[in-house]
């Protein structure tokens, strides 16, 4: 069972056709009370940090989030989800995270260290490179593509929490972090095909 974590922000509905693709059974909720049931918590998101945690704080899920990870429940972010799992971002002023990871999140710069401008948002397909073996990463390949929609990454305070990175207009990035069993992907794997799919079963096979 893998509980989409629903707070009105994300394509949930993409999400749980993966899922389901990988042989999940998935339950969409917003109820608290089901956050403490769970076996697998997912949290994807969509837009700008402060309103995802808003909606998080409007729907008393922080604390269920939080506890959940205490009790060693796998915890999978996804997009904005990830960022989600830092202590805070800048994006339009300063906004706390969950706080899962030590860590912040920034914009894209305009430039490049060249001085060429730079499209943001990063969108498109783009590879990975491993930076660690880790059981999300089984038979996920260096220079694997996923596709990406981001302005804004993280930045990990603690190098060991990054799995996997990817390079945008020279900024690497991380493209999957992980601690215990919280994880990250700043990518969409339910737009990523094949290799989206066995990340997603990589999670679904983590013990619960």
């Amino acid at each position: 069972m893998v509980t989409l974590i629903d707070y009105g922000i994300g394509n949930l509905r993409s999400l749980e056709k993966a899922f389901q693709a990988v042989g999940a059974e998935v339950q969409r909720t917003d109820q608290p009370d089901a956050l403490q049931r769970a076996r697998r918590l997912v949290l994807p998101g969509v837009g700008a940090f402060g309103a995802c945690m808003a909606e998080l704080h409007r729907r008393r899920l922080i604390a269920p989030i939080r506890e959940a990870v205490r009790r060693g429940i796998p915890l999978l972010g996804v997009c904005a989800g990830l960022q989600l799992l830092f202590e805070e971002s800048e994006e339009h002023g300063r906004h706390e995270g969950l706080g899962l990871l030590p860590g912040r999140v920034v914009r894209f710069p305009e430039a490049t260290s060249d001085g060429q401008r730079l499209k943001v948002p990063h969108m498109g397909w783009n590879t990975i490179t491993p930076h660690r073996p880790s059981p999300l990463l089984n038979g996920i390949p260096a220079g694997t593509y996923f596709y990406f929609v981001h302005s804004y990454y993280a930045v990990a305070a603690d190098p060991n929490d990054v799995l996997a990175t990817s390079c945008y207009g020279g900024v690497s990035f991380p493209a999957i972090v992980g601690r215990g069993r919280v994880f990250g992907v700043q990518f969409h794997p339910e737009k990523s095909q094949q290799r989206g799919l066995r990340i997603l079963k990589n999670f679904l096979d983590l013990s619960a």
